[in-house]
């Protein structure tokens, strides 16, 4: 039998970010990856909106974090936002896969930033509504998480708490508790 890729296996979300650069042919990488993924007639409904630490808008995205996620995202180089375009350009409808193909695409960005050495983390403790106005996001497009990207940090280096969950067995169900075959019952 074969096995499980280790690119997926080696994906974690880690809590202890170094804050060595990301330089931007790495950021341009991820984002490569994430435009390959597959979507209805190609629509590609998705946008990133980005920020390094060097970028103003760092602190704006830091800003609408709640304070737990604050505690150790302010180490990560790289904040993420990926956006689900909900109202689609064709036939301006409503767009019922937005959300699985823009999960699709930032599937696509975990693996890529696995491959290359970066740790990534979603989370979606965050402030939706200032997010929309403070990005100036337009009224098609849901932001769905903030994601820190970045390489392996220290762990000491965060609160105990925290820390903690730095060394958390990572655990998965078993498929059959998810799959089903033919019919749910």
């Amino acid at each position: 039998m074969e096995k499980l890729h280790q690119l997926i296996t080696d994906r974690w979300s880690p809590v202890a970010f170094d804050t060595k650069e990301v330089d931007f042919d790495q950021i341009h990488l991820l984002f490569e990856a994430a435009k390959w993924a597959p979507s209805a007639r190609n629509s590609q409904p998705w946008r990133f909106i980005f920020a390094t630490k060097k970028m103003s808008e760092y602190k704006t995205f830091l800003g609408l974090m709640t304070e737990a996620n604050q505690l150790w995202a302010k180490s990560a180089p790289l904040l993420v936002m990926p956006l689900a375009q909900e109202i689609s350009t064709y036939k301006n409808r409503p767009n019922r896969l937005a959300f699985y193909e823009v999960g699709m695409a930032v599937g696509n960005l975990l693996v890529q930033a696995t491959a290359m050495g970066l740790m990534v983390h979603q989370m979606s403790g965050y402030d939706v509504e200032r997010a929309k106005e403070e990005l100036i996001i337009p009224t098609r497009y849901e932001p769905m998480s903030i994601i820190a990207i970045g390489y392996k940090g220290d762990p000491s280096q965060l609160p105990k708490e925290v820390a903690a969950r730095e060394k958390k067995e990572r655990t998965r169900d078993e498929s059959s508790k998810f799959l089903v075959a033919g019919k749910c019952k």
